[in-house]
């Protein structure tokens, strides 16, 4: 490959990257819907399936260093919600856990592209790993850290009040990611594989 072609292609990923980590943040920020089922958690319409396209079209580690991007954008916005924390540890532990973590996690989402020949069974899979590793990153933040500063008020158990919680909208944000993903697959598969950057 020309130099000419790899700073096309360098380029062209940071682009594509920039413009759906963007749409991502438009999604979690605006386009959102309360679950009073799980105690007021919110859930988004398919937030992450940029995220998950751009491990899809551009591999793993680009899908992590973009899902890591947001993750820190995702912190600065809610940024309130870190300084809750009543010490330097809560509140690293705030970050680390329902930001950083939680939401990086989200670029494995290509990792079964290569490893499955059936495409929307390894979409399907990609997607449902990457909500459970991040519905984990939120279930130990609620029971050991917001519990700790916000016991809740039914009188739960800290670690039943937070599965409850974070399952609430989790379970939902992935059906409706998994729903949404496979049915943008087949009519967009070209762009899903990245056959259109040959």
């Amino acid at each position: 490959m020309s130099n000419a072609r790899a700073n096309g292609f360098s380029t062209r990923k940071m682009l594509e990257s920039a413009i759906l980590i963007g749409i991502s943040l438009v999604l979690n920020e605006f386009v959102t819907f309360k679950a009073p089922w799980a105690f007021g958690g919110s859930v988004t319409l398919g937030s992450i399936l940029p995220l998950v396209l751009i491990s899809w079209r551009w591999g793993t580690r680009q899908g992590l260093f973009s899902a890591f991007v947001f993750s820190l954008l995702q912190m600065f916005i809610g940024f309130k919600n870190v300084t809750y924390g009543q010490n330097v540890l809560q509140m690293f532990f705030i970050a680390f856990l329902d930001y950083i973590l939680a939401y990086t996690v989200v670029g494995f989402a290509g990792i079964l592209k290569n490893r499955l020949k059936n495409h929307l069974l390894a979409l399907g899979g990609g997607i449902v790993l990457v909500c459970l590793l991040r519905f984990i990153c939120h279930f130990f933040s609620g029971w050991l850290i917001w519990d700790a500063l916000w016991p809740n008020a039914e009188g739960m158990y800290g670690a039943v009040y937070s599965l409850i919680y974070n399952g609430g909208y989790m379970l939902p944000e992935t059906l409706i990611s998994l729903v949404i993903g496979l049915l943008l697959f087949l009519p967009l598969k070209r762009f899903w594989l990245g056959e259109d950057l040959a």
